[in-house]
């Protein structure tokens, strides 16, 4: 079966910008530029008429911003990938993080266009790819996968059919789709959650830090961007920050985080392999690795340095991931003692993290 070229609908105020991602992005045999809009309002009208399989949205536009564009394609499209197209500066990488809260499927940074090429390899190497996973599952794209064990979407009382170790540390990666997955899962925690959670979102550095501080927001833990030397506390949450790995290390009688800039492995800096093995290094049985949405399979290896610990791996399902990468290449190699869609994902968590400590998860509040 023929696969037809993905269709791509570039929307942004400046006419270079949209002359270079038309000529980047319709150079791939595999994706056709539909169409281009100047602002937020054309593009609502072209979307009907030029059936999409995805749009790159600017962040700042005049007008009709790119955030107010995204709100109006969410309420009639709602299952259209947008990727939003921004700068790195301040202020566009807070429109970024607002715009993933408000349902944009991912984003990618805008190069210099004072410098052509380099900003068309950029292109290349970053915006395509994304525009590709996110469209993966159209006709001969779609790649059979095997049935998941599904946990409860809902808390339940029983013990596990194998008894786990008591966990000490939950460790968490994930990528494209991330940011909203974060929101939703945060808020389910309870206070008192009594141990310490570190997490690896890809994002860059500045990026990490405005998600830390929305997470912070969301829910009864506190959350912050890791810095080197902190010691773990139960009920902490810890985003790694962009173009850093994260590890946690044992020092004394404490766990504490630390920060490197070792070269990137599949490609990312943070980085979940490195997160995950770490944490398998120090806490062994103890740890309770979770792999959300994303591209690629950026914490694969981390998660058999757990199993091979005698730790625990959840994964996220294939329908509620925007994007199956990572979870799927983790349940793809038999990897995950246990798959759940997102809503499943918390109260399987607090099942395992609470049910040693003798805690009735069915009746907690």
């Amino acid at each position: 079966m023929t696969v037809q070229p993905i269709r791509v609908l570039i929307v942004d105020d400046s006419a270079v910008i949209r002359r270079q991602l038309s000529g980047v992005l319709g150079s791939d045999p595999e994706i056709t530029v539909a169409g281009i809009a100047g602002n937020g309002s054309l593009a609502l009208a072209r979307i009907s008429e030029l059936k999409p399989d995805v749009i790159t949205l600017d962040v700042e536009m005049p007008g009709m911003s790119g955030i107010e564009t995204l709100v109006e394609i969410r309420k009639l499209y709602p299952r259209l990938p947008v990727i939003m197209f921004s700068s790195l500066t301040g202020p566009g990488a807070a429109a970024t993080v607002e715009a993933l809260a408000r349902g944009a499927s991912d984003y990618a940074a805008k190069a210099n266009v004072s410098a052509p090429e380099p900003a068309s390899e950029q292109i290349r190497q970053e915006l395509i790819p994304k525009i590709k996973a996110l469209c993966a599952v159209r006709g001969a794209q779609h790649v059979p996968v095997p049935a998941p064990v599904l946990c409860r979407p809902v808390p339940f009382i029983a013990a596990p059919a194998r008894q786990p170790a008591r966990v000490d540390v939950l460790a968490i990666g994930t990528s494209t789709g991330g940011p909203n997955a974060l929101a939703d899962l945060m808020p389910q925690f309870p206070r008192d959650f009594p141990v310490p959670i570190v997490i690896v979102q890809h994002m860059p550095r500045m990026f990490t830090k405005l998600l830390s501080v929305r997470l912070d927001t969301l829910g009864a833990l506190r959350v912050e961007e890791g810095e080197d030397g902190r010691k773990l506390e139960p009920g902490q949450v810890w985003v790694a920050p962009g173009d850093y790995h994260m590890t946690v290390s044992r020092k004394g009688k404490d766990c504490v985080l630390g920060l490197n800039q070792d070269p990137p492995e599949n490609s990312c800096r943070p980085a979940v392999d490195v997160l995950f093995r770490s944490a398998a290094q120090a806490f062994g049985a103890n740890v309770l690795g979770v792999v959300l949405t994303g591209m690629g399979s950026d914490g694969k290896r981390g998660s058999a340095e757990i199993r091979n610990a005698g730790g625990t791996v959840i994964a996220q399902d294939q329908s509620s991931s925007v994007v199956w990468g990572m979870p799927g290449s983790v349940v793809n190699a038999s990897l995950a003692d246990r798959v759940c869609p997102l809503n499943g994902i918390v109260p399987e968590i607090l099942r395992r993290v609470l049910y040693q400590r003798g805690v009735a998860v069915g009746a907690r509040g």
